[in-house]
């Protein structure tokens, strides 16, 4: 690899050349089932013809013009994106992270409307919303903050699926403006909260006149099983972050508000170059109208319970498997000890895997993925994971 990219990644020893479906082909033409989906991105698999129809058809007429003009499509995505979610309107850009920097700064707008000169964000530990400084700053991993203080200040860290810990904060610290959670966190080592966390935080939020706020990442766009993941709560947050899946590759952001938080922003307060081309809302439009065209989001809570079931069957009596959890799509395995060495074992066995928190291997696979390619996942991961542990498979 090319000594003049910035050393920031700890990559894997190979390059892939192309990609169908839920496979991935390196320069050899060597095929790696792809179980992590770019980190919760390709969700419709490589190559997918409505994706490569839209952004070809698209280029073919424009790219950019910025967001000084109106941009049709953009106002099309506007428009399917607020009727799926139950939010009022969108500000786009081009990340998550890019979109959790829009809730902050709408957060702080909103105390400040609100006469409160210091405004606070609550937020959680092992959390994950970036690495721009005020994303990193309110991410709950002090491993990658190190070495970039002065940290951007206005958070406050409670645990994670502790609403009284939350409502404690919010009564020591009189500057809470929101609360901005994951429905479930992903870098955090897939960690699913109580099943009315989100309801109470809901209430709690309505109950100080706080904004919720959700980064649905990871989580959006299909992959627990309902469009956002607050659906399984029927609750609607006031801002709701979106980005990875949405242009299955393509870069864009989302940052949706709804009631008092949909009129903060006024002409001047936030911007993106980029953020809601032609091109990314062509991509994301090709997006939503496969996810309903091919009923993909409610195969993905079937094939989510399907991959679980067959991972417990295959797991059962492996001491050293702590948990197996699961919410649609978006799985955790987590193991008693440090596994990161079984992405590398998985790679050579021409699977693509994700460890994190050190010891939950973390599975993301596309939704389009089938029975055949969810055996073999199972198979050969199972396969890994009693060798790592050193623990003979029982039929």
């Amino acid at each position: 690899m090319t000594s003049h990219i910035m050393p920031t990644y700890g990559r894997l020893p190979i390059t892939f050349e192309r990609g169908e479906g839920a496979w991935l082909f390196d320069q050899n033409n060597n095929r790696y089932l792809d179980a992590v989906s770019g980190i919760a991105v390709c969700s419709l698999g490589h190559a997918h013809p409505a994706v490569h129809q839209a952004i070809c058809k698209q280029s073919e007429k424009l790219l950019h013009t910025s967001n000084l003009y109106g941009i049709a499509v953009q106002e099309q995505l506007a428009d399917k994106l607020t009727e799926k979610s139950g939010m009022d309107n969108v500000f786009f850009c081009n990340s998550g992270a890019e979109a959790n920097e829009a809730a902050i700064k709408l957060a702080r707008k909103y105390g400040h409307e609100q006469g409160i000169e210091n405004p606070a964000i609550i937020v959680m530990e092992k959390s994950f919303h970036g690495r721009t400084l005020a994303t990193l700053s309110a991410t709950g991993n002090a491993k990658i903050q190190q070495g970039f203080a002065p940290l951007v200040e206005g958070f406050i860290r409670v645990p994670y699926n502790d609403v009284n810990a939350i409502e404690q904060a919010v009564e020591l610290h009189k500057n809470v403006v929101a609360v901005l959670v994951e429905p479930i966190q992903g870098e955090g080592g897939v960690n699913i909260p109580a099943a009315d966390y989100l309801n109470q935080i809901r209430s709690l939020c309505d109950q100080h006149n706080l904004l919720m706020m959700l980064d649905e990442i990871q989580t959006g766009v299909g992959r627990t099983g309902k469009f956002l993941a607050f659906q399984h709560n029927g609750i609607l947050p006031d801002v709701c972050t979106l980005a990875k899946a949405l242009g299955n590759g393509v870069p864009i952001g989302a940052c949706l508000a709804r009631g008092k938080a949909a009129k903060i922003f006024t002409a001047g307060n936030h911007g993106s170059t980029f953020g809601g081309n032609p091109l990314a809302c062509s991509a994301a439009l090709a997006v939503l109208a496969t996810l309903d065209a091919e009923n993909l989001i409610e195969q993905a809570a079937q094939k989510g319970d399907a991959i679980c079931s067959a991972f417990k069957d295959r797991l059962q009596g492996n001491a050293h498997v702590v948990d197996i959890r699961h919410k649609g799509m978006m799985i955790g395995i987590e193991l008693d000890s440090p596994c990161t060495e079984l992405v590398q074992a998985a790679l050579q066995n021409n699977l693509l895997i994700n460890v994190t928190s050190e010891k939950t291997i973390r599975l993301l696979p596309p939704l389009i993925i089938n029975d055949q390619q969810i055996a073999q996942l199972v198979e050969t991961l199972s396969t890994l994971i009693h060798k790592h542990t050193d623990t003979p498979y029982e039929s």
